[in-house]
């Protein structure tokens, strides 16, 4: 698939078959999220890959929209470190390209995913820092299930041309 083709062909999927994801492409997702630009090029950022079951179907007593969870075969947890950041805050814009950059590959490789937000509410930071040992430094950012769709949506144009402006305002 064309860069641009799985930009635009980029779904939100929350409903996933039961076929695992491979490693390989796992590590395709990895090597797609730390291919992302960074402030300072520091790259403040730690991912963990969630398989086990019994993690997945507890994290949806964490964060209330994660349901999807319960069927998908993994799920790549984007985390920060500030103290890796060059310029401070920026951490925050660098776990975001990173989380792009996975979603944009899973839909190149064939895979379904979603962006599930954690930061900045502290409820689902707290709790996934306690479900997966996360040290207190480290903050969650967003989690990313992935797996093979079992639904089907059409790219959307989102183009809205009344946004764009030339110059000025």
């Amino acid at each position: 698939m064309e860069d641009l083709t799985a930009i635009l062909a980029r779904r939100s999927i929350r409903s996933y078959t039961t076929r695992a994801v491979d490693p390989e492409q796992i590590e395709d997702l990895l090597l797609a999220a730390m291919s992302a630009p960074s402030a300072g090029n520091e790259r403040p950022w730690h991912f963990i890959v969630i398989r086990d079951r019994h993690l997945m179907d507890a994290i949806p007593e964490i964060h209330p929209y994660s349901q999807m969870l319960r069927e998908a075969p993994a799920a790549i947890l984007v985390c920060g470190d500030p103290t890796l950041e060059k310029y401070h805050g920026y951490w925050i814009q660098d776990c975001a390209a990173a989380t792009e950059n996975i979603l944009i590959a899973a839909t190149a490789l064939g895979l379904g995913s979603v962006w599930l937000g954690i930061y900045p509410e502290q409820d689902r930071i707290d709790g996934l820092r306690a479900l997966l040992g996360i040290p207190e430094y480290i903050i969650p950012f967003s989690l990313v299930p992935v797996g093979y769709p079992d639904e089907r949506k059409e790219s959307a144009d989102r183009y809205e041309a009344e946004r764009v402006h030339t110059e000025r305002w």
